[in-house]
């Protein structure tokens, strides 16, 4: 089943004027993805070394917590994350819940009211119970992607570290909706996060030439602001 139960021009229970943060923290203690490099953060300056100021030098993969991915990503020479349209990191989202875990494929997404998503181009998929489990997020397989390419979406944010399935090591999700334009935004923390459409605030560091970058990903709810007309479909249900 999906859920996505609150639309702009409706006033909607149980979720009040917020804003919720997204992003996982950039630590020492949190795991990053198999084989990217591990965080550190040391002191460079230090006041109790009698330094003026304190500053840390910082190691960590550009991939590290909450992040979007750039077509360079998979690319050698495509455009980077600097040069992602801020267009696309800003606006009306929808976030969609799944009670199955697994890998979506397009006969899932059809369920869901995609020519809606034409005005609001940015998709969040959230999987019941995940919570501090990413590693049981909502997954994309190719022929998914390529639905969501024809649909027009901008942006399409997983829980996990990957918009991949672990089963699929040639990262055909990634190809599709990178080379396609799409932005990839990956290890999103949505666990308070009731379905629904909302505002989304997603900027990344400006890195030149980065093939991705760490971003702090905010939800704004805003729907009694909007003029937005409600779709024809709200909830969908199926294996």
């Amino acid at each position: 089943m999906w859920t996505a139960e609150c639309w702009p021009g409706t006033r909607c229970t149980g979720l009040p004027r917020r804003a919720d943060g997204l992003g996982g923290w950039i630590s020492l203690n949190r795991p990053v993805y198999p084989g990217d490099p591990e965080v550190t953060v040391r002191p460079w300056l230090s006041i109790p070394r009698g330094d003026p100021v304190n500053v840390s030098l910082l190691g960590l993969g550009s991939h590290t917590g909450t992040h979007v991915d750039a077509p360079r990503h998979l690319v050698d020479g495509a455009p980077g994350v600097d040069t992602l349209a801020l267009d696309a990191l800003a606006g009306p989202a929808l976030v969609v819940e799944r009670d199955r875990v697994r890998c979506l494929e397009a006969t899932d997404l059809h369920r869901l009211d995609l020519p809606a998503l034409r005005a609001h181009p940015r998709l969040l998929f959230k999987a019941r119970g995940v919570g501090r489990h990413p590693d049981r997020s909502v997954t994309l397989s190719s022929e998914a992607a390529r639905l969501l390419v024809q649909a027009g979406v901008r942006l399409i944010g997983v829980e996990g570290a990957s918009v991949d399935d672990a089963s699929a090591p040639d990262l055909p999700a990634h190809r599709l909706l990178l080379g396609a334009g799409i932005i990839i935004l990956e290890n999103l923390d949505l666990s308070t996060v009731p379905p629904g459409w909302y505002e989304l605030l997603c900027l990344p560091l400006k890195i030149e030439g980065g093939d991705a970058a760490p971003v702090r990903a905010l939800l704004r709810d805003v729907a009694e602001g909007w003029s937005q007309p409600r779709p024809s479909v709200a909830r969908s249900s199926g294996g």
